[in-house]
């Protein structure tokens, strides 16, 4: 007999994947500049809400960014519909790793504390001992990565991992070129993208 196949390791973003980043920015931007413009849910575009703030004026970039370094966003972040469930399930898959690959702000004082403690508010603490906190993902050995940032690059050219698009408001609109493939929720077959890595 041979050696048994090394399970299958997946990597699943935090931020518009498991933690509603977009829809807490943009009550709380609301809530904290009425007067000003805002960019709805159904307008973003690109994964950088600064930058697009940037573009509607110079000074919103500030702005926005200071609702994001805030303390308590993070923690305060409500779960994306199905994700807990669907992380649960996914953990008790068997010849399977799970990781939350999650990138720090570089104003990191809250945001890197928040996020471990609000996976374990939500997950747990198993949860927590599978955090990996990195700025560059592409250096992270896995076979998938759930990731809302449509392109993600980094110091390996060639990741690993096959990185399957979470549908997020801001990547919508993107065309994505085959063979790339996108999870449109946790609704959608994410169980069939998993098990089609296990088949290669």
């Amino acid at each position: 007999m041979g050696s048994a196949a090394a399970p299958l390791r997946v990597l699943v973003d935090m931020d518009g994947v498991l933690a509603d980043f977009e829809g807490a920015l943009l009550r709380a931007f609301a809530c904290r500049f009425p007067g000003e413009p805002r960019v709805e849910l159904a307008q973003r575009r690109g994964f950088s809400v600064r930058e697009q703030y940037h573009g509607l004026r110079r000074d919103l970039a500030e702005k926005v960014a200071s609702i994001y370094e805030s303390p308590g966003f993070f923690l305060g972040l409500d779960t994306i519909p199905g994700a807990i469930e669907a992380m649960r399930e996914m953990m008790l898959m068997p010849d399977t790793q799970v990781f939350i690959c999650t990138s720090p702000l570089r104003k990191y004082e809250h945001c890197v504390l928040e996020k471990y403690k609000w996976v374990e508010k939500h997950l747990g603490p198993e949860f927590v001992e599978r955090i990996i906190l990195t700025r560059d993902k592409t250096v992270v050995s896995a076979d998938l990565l759930f990731d809302d940032k449509d392109s993600i690059r980094g110091a390996e050219p060639n990741p690993s991992w096959e990185h399957i698009l979470f549908t997020c408001c801001h990547n919508k609109h993107i065309e994505l070129e085959p063979p790339r493939r996108r999870l449109l929720s946790w609704a959608d077959d994410w169980r069939a993208i998993v098990e089609s890595k296990r088949r290669k």
